[in-house]
Order: structure tokens, then sequence, then C-alpha cells
């Protein structure tokens, strides 16, 4: 039997709690997450800390970058709010992790977070995912860290990028996925992840094509459908037992 792709929650758990917080993250899993995303940067001091976007601004009306701030001053004006890697990775519980990393890290900051999550001891259930750039760096930094390539475009990664970076996985945006695509990177020798479909319809058609994974803002509706589309219908009943 063809295993259930894999739900990720994709910052947590956003539409009900502010993204890549600790809280997002242990909501999502509550609602039946297999893994959960997170996006993951280095503050002026070095630490990791969960954030997306350059600034604080989209979430946390700061205007200042991160790199202009200590992960203690990201503390106060988030008044706890973004944790570091270090607080946020007990709180997933034992569960799989995939960092995004953003903004193109260098081989010195991944090697921080690794650092990060070797001292956690969750080396064993983190993977990473980013453009090309971030994932040579990360493949630098560890020659066994598991790596979910980014893609945005129709046109297959270059094999010498393949060669360079070993992916176990191509991480396609989710509207650029159909069923050829599928079969061709299947074929190639990969695991298939899509980001970030939000509607039944589009979860059902990836579902249908063959993803192996599905990264979501809607992790509970994500288990919901999938779950549906493995129940056997009357006219199909599952195997005997």
């Amino acid at each position: 039997m063809t295993p259930a792709p894999v739900a990720v929650a994709h910052r947590g758990d956003p539409y009900r709690v502010r993204e890549n917080t600790v809280a997002s993250l242990r909501s999502a899993l509550r609602r039946g997450a297999d893994a959960v995303e997170i996006d993951v940067r280095l503050a002026r001091d070095g630490v990791p800390v969960l954030l997306h976007d350059a600034t604080l601004k989209r979430l946390w009306e700061h205007e200042r970058p991160l790199v202009a701030l200590s992960s203690e001053e990201v503390r106060g004006l988030t008044d706890g709010g973004v944790p570091a890697l270090a607080e946020a990775l007990p709180a997933t519980d034992g569960h799989r992790v995939m960092i995004d990393l953003p903004g193109s890290p260098d081989v010195r900051a991944v090697r921080r977070i690794m650092g990060v999550v070797e001292e956690a001891g969750a080396a064993d259930r983190v993977y990473y995912c980013a453009g090309a750039d971030a994932m040579l760096a990360v493949r630098a930094a560890d020659p066994a860290a598991e790596i979910a390539l980014t893609w945005t475009t129709l046109a297959p990664p270059r094999p010498v990028l393949l060669e360079a970076i070993r992916p176990r996985w191509l991480n396609y945006r989710f509207s650029l996925v159909d069923r050829p695509l599928a079969e061709r990177v299947h074929a190639d020798g990969y695991l298939l992840s899509v980001w970030t479909p939000d509607t039944r319809r589009s979860m059902r058609r990836l579902l249908a094509a063959g993803v192996d994974s599905i990264t979501t803002n809607r992790v509970d509706v994500l288990c919901a459908t999938r779950a549906s589309a493995a129940a056997p219908s009357p006219d199909r009943p599952g195997p005997r037992v």
C-alpha cells in the first residue's frame, strides 16, 4: 500500500494562532500534523529564531530588521512571541520538523542553525528546505543532511545542481504539480513535496497526483481530506482483513 502523504503544517497553525510561535506549532500538532514547517533566521547575536520575514513589521509592528536586533531585543519587542529555535524544537514533541531557510544564509549561518538542532537532539527528525543557494550551504555544512530543494519553475533542476545538493525531496509550488510531473520526479528517484494548497479542491487534486508531502496553512483540513481520499467507497470496498 502506498504511504499516505505527509501532512506538514506551514509555520504552525497560522489561521488560528500567529505563525512561527510555539503556540502555533502546538496547535498544528493537536490538529493532526505529521510534521511542522518553520522559518529560521539569525538574530544579530547569531541566535537562530523563528521568523519568516527580514523584519518584525508584518507580524509584530516593528520596522527594525532582524539583523539589527539581538535575540533578547527580539524577545522584548515581541513579548516572547518569537521563539529561539532551541525553544521551538522541544515544543514539537518528537515530530518531524522542516526548517525553511529564507534569506539565503551562508555556510557559517547554516552551521549555527544545525548546531542548535544537534544540541537539541533533533538532527534525526529535522530536514531543510529553501532554494538552491541555501541548500548548497546546507550540503556544504553537513554531507548527511536531509534536503528538500524548493523549486518554482516547470523546468527541472539541472543535473549538476542535483548532484551538488543531493536532495531527498523536490519541493514544488503546488500550482505547478500534476500527475506527469509527479511521475517524472519519482522516476528520477526523488520524493515530491508541495506548498501551500489551502483549499480542499487543490488538496484532492494533489493527493490524486501522487505527491508524497503537502505543506499547508490548514493542516486540519488536509488531514480530513486525506482521510476521506483514503476511505473505501461503497463501490470500491477495502481489502478483507
